[in-house]
């Protein structure tokens, strides 16, 4: 569940599975006078949109009372709500949800359609945050993917640790100190300090070297923690392997920040902190 504010007015947005239902509820809260979602529902116009936008993307849709909804839409003494909708037709578009977030959800499609009702000017500022809201949610997504490549590879390069360079007897606390022996080796390598340094010149930090490191770093990393997985398998010394893993990370990152996308990386996460 996520918010986005539209001139003023706080929506909620809540993801079904691939699909974004923004809150018909929260909407209203911008709509001058008396105004319900039934009264948009009963509409013949909505109806037709509703309809055809279920035929689309619903093959469950139920087309008899769908045709019996559409025939009564707009007579005066015709209404109907949200829940008779779905039960009636099996209708996926709207939702009508109970608790803390409760209230009616439309599908981003019919969401937008229904800013329309409230004014032209909302439904504009309505896309417009939305669509900021998915631009925010792929630059972390992004973000997500190279911090996760990065512990997928460091997984690779521990498997190597444990199956070349620690004997079958070994204590815990020995076993801890090689990894973390390795990782230090690739924190040199890379950013010029061990973790321990690092946080000692930086007390007022929370978390690692790591989660510090920009974008061009962070696909350094991931590369020069497969390598050093199959330097480890090759049986190479560890001081052989720090000056090796050093020039291939200083050869990587001069190429990495002169490319176009992770200038563009770059530029976003500095925009967003």
């Amino acid at each position: 569940m996520v918010k986005i504010n539209v001139n003023g007015t706080e929506i909620n947005v809540l993801n079904i599975g691939n699909d974004d239902y923004i809150s018909l509820t929260d909407m209203l809260k911008a709509k001058d006078g008396d105004f319900f979602i039934s009264d948009w529902l009963r509409n013949r116009n909505t109806v037709e949109f509703l309809g055809i936008w279920e035929k689309v993307y619903n093959p469950k849709f139920n087309y008899g009372e769908y045709a019996t909804i559409r025939n009564k839409a707009g007579l005066n003494n015709y209404k109907i709500s949200v829940k008779e909708w779905v039960e009636k037709t099996n209708a996926i578009g709207l939702k009508a949800t109970a608790g803390r977030y409760g209230g009616t959800y439309a599908h981003k499609d019919l969401a937008f359609e229904f800013g329309m009702w409230i004014s032209a000017e909302f439904k504009v500022y309505l896309i417009r945050e939305f669509q900021r809201l998915k631009e925010e949610e792929n630059k972390l997504l992004g973000w997500d993917i190279r911090r996760n490549l990065s512990k997928i590879n460091y997984h690779l390069q521990t498997e190597a640790i444990r199956e070349n360079l620690i004997p079958n007897i070994i204590t815990g606390y020995q076993k801890n100190n090689i990894y973390a022996s390795e990782a230090d080796l690739l924190n040199v390598a890379l950013f010029g300090q061990t973790a321990k340094e690092w946080k000692d010149t930086n007390p007022n930090l929370n978390g690692n070297i790591r989660d510090y490191a920009n974008a061009a770093q962070l696909v350094c990393l991931s590369n020069l923690e497969s390598l050093n997985s199959v330097f480890i398998n090759d049986g190479i010394a560890q001081n052989q392997r720090i000056e090796k893993l050093n020039q291939v990370a200083i050869y990587q990152m001069e190429l990495l920040l002169s490319h176009k996308q992770v200038i563009k990386w770059n530029k976003l996460e500095k925009r967003g902190g």
